[in-house]
């Protein structure tokens, strides 16, 4: 662990003084270094960012919407437009940018809408709305961050609890390797490979270093995935035959289509990834020391905004800030927004290289579940932990309990709502979707006992986890906590 005294003469780290008076945030620490700290941002963050593109993929070949050849291209079209995104909100371009270290990956919310969307009608049609959902989120980013303040602890803990508990079941889909093989689901070996994954995952958040618990699902994927090559389970055959080098091709699988209630669910999505969006932005001004202003946000959410236009375009998925990013910055802190940058060039590197998402293609699907329960519950005890917040009075309560339990609705009874108008019913089958128009209306009509219903953006889960652990060590080490770690 760096000292205060040391990081003060290493450029970029948080409480570093430079001669010039340039704040941390825009120093530019030694190239190796940078490039280093780029690379563990974007280890942290890799084992989420392929998760959405292998979920979405996965469950529209089950539809019979996609064909599993094309599997690598959602995944390498993902990474190249995550690396584009986070230089644009590190670096800034004109009013694009929050001009803060901020990773930008796929949105876990937009998961069901988008599985739903394309179920019903393709994977075009996701495009299309994924497209007007980011010209939305561009034009309305100066007035959100004005109306983010509707957006309490109550709402995005129960948003995130819902994201979390809802995509449990796609991790049983793998657990069960309900895409392979008949003789191949359900058997010991899938819950063993699964158990495994698992058990890596707990380890290394459990005892490993502070810096590389950020990286546990990544490791439990890497240990299931050598295991399942034991086992005859793990297929890399397909790497040796794919491109070493190949560029994203738009519209790649047919024209974006258009439908309206496919847009109209998007964009509520949109709203709530600004919202979490808002969220890391605060908190990482916060752990840097360079606040976030009005205008920061409203840079921030129109990066993120034409972030998720070019991922329509490039055959990807709407986009966001990683909350484990931001409670990277706050372990290792580093501060310049140029080691982010540097691990979107990575990203974008990623991107071009097929042969890395067929490398991704060929882990075991009981691996990908035994990671998805670890990573799913962390996303579901994430939002509890944001409600632990909340000051409960029973209407909180009754607001929170209402709305989980409409969102996990179609979940728990699937078909629930098959014989309701098609729009509608693509609607009401998001969980997440559903269970986010209500507790926003009824955090607004009910939630009034001493302006419940407003709230400033809050610190991510992981941003608040690793500011404590930082503290707690550096108090361990010096007796007091750093002055510069005291929000």
């Amino acid at each position: 662990m760096e000292t205060a005294e040391t990081a003060q003469n290493i450029p970029g780290t948080i409480g570093a003084v430079a001669s010039d008076g340039t704040h941390p945030v825009d120093q530019r620490p030694p190239l190796v270094r940078t490039f280093i700290l780029g690379l563990q941002h974007v280890l942290a963050m890799y084992a989420g960012a392929i998760a959405v593109p292998l979920i979405v993929g996965g469950a529209l070949i089950a539809a019979g919407e996609f064909d599993a050849e094309d599997m690598h291209h959602l995944i390498v079209a993902d990474l190249f437009v995550a690396g584009v995104a986070s230089v644009i909100q590190s670096l800034g371009v004109w009013r694009f940018g929050a001009r803060l270290p901020l990773i930008q990956g796929v949105s876990f919310v937009s998961v069901a809408p988008m599985i739903a969307i394309g179920s019903e009608h393709g994977i075009t049609a996701i495009y299309g709305s994924v497209i007007a959902t980011g010209v939305v989120m561009m034009l309305v980013a100066p007035f959100f961050a004005k109306v983010v303040k509707y957006f309490p602890p109550l709402v995005i803990g129960t948003i995130i609890t819902v994201v979390g508990l809802s995509l449990l079941s796609v991790a049983a889909g793998w657990l069960f390797n309900q895409n392979g093989p008949v003789e191949e689901q359900g058997t010991g070996q899938n819950f063993l490979l699964a158990l495994g994954t698992l058990v890596t995952v707990i380890c290394i958040h459990r005892f490993a270093p502070a810096a590389w618990t950020s990286m546990a699902v990544l490791g439990g994927i890497i240990v299931g995935t050598v295991a399942g090559v034991f086992v005859g389970a793990s297929d890399f055959s397909a790497v040796a035959d794919a491109d070493w080098v190949g560029v994203p091709t738009p519209f790649q699988f047919g024209t974006p289509t258009f439908d309206i209630a496919s847009i109209l669910t998007m964009v509520l999505v949109g709203l709530v990834i600004m919202t979490e969006t808002s969220g890391d932005i605060v908190a990482v001004g916060d752990i840097t020391g360079r606040r976030a202003t009005g205008r920061t946000l409203a840079d921030g959410l129109r990066a993120d905004g034409l972030a998720t236009f070019l991922g329509g375009i490039f055959n990807t998925f709407p986009y966001s800030a990683f909350a484990q990013n931001v409670g990277l910055v706050s372990l290792s802190r580093v501060a310049s927004r140029f080691v982010v940058t540097a691990s979107g060039l990575i990203l974008i590197v990623l991107g071009l290289l097929p042969k890395v998402g067929e490398m991704a293609t060929g882990i075991p699907s009981p691996v990908l579940g035994g990671a998805g329960v670890a990573l799913f519950g962390m996303v579901a005890a994430a939002g509890i932990r944001t409600l632990s917040t909340v000051i409960w009075t029973e209407t909180r309560a009754l607001i929170v309990g209402v709305s989980i339990a409409v969102a996990m609705l179609p979940t728990v009874f699937d078909g629930l709502y098959a014989n309701v108008p098609s729009g509608l019913e693509m609607i009401l089958d998001s969980g997440i979707t559903v269970g986010a128009v209500t507790v926003i209306l009824l955090n607004l009509l009910l939630n009034r006992q001493d302006g419940g219903h407003l709230a400033e953006p809050t610190l991510p889960d992981s941003a608040v986890a690793a500011s404590e652990a930082r503290e707690a060590s550096e108090a361990d080490e010096t007796g007091v906590p750093d002055a510069q770690a005291v929000r």
